[in-house]
């Protein structure tokens, strides 16, 4: 599956609205971040390569 990246000439705030979820299906849990406003808006990636907030700032 290859990655769609479409540019956008101006940056657009107020139409997102992201969330963020484990899925635990599976041998593997993966941290799952999603723009639930538009298709196909997602990332993931293992749990145990994510940062808790505490650890990042």
């Amino acid at each position: 599956m290859a990655p769609d990246i479409t540019a956008r000439s101006e940056p657009v705030f107020n139409e997102a609205e992201v969330m963020a979820s484990v899925d635990e299906a599976g041998s593997i849990s993966r941290l799952i971040i999603a723009d639930i406003c538009r298709d196909d808006a997602w990332v993931s990636c293992p749990v145990n390569n994510t940062v808790t907030l505490s650890a990042w700032a």
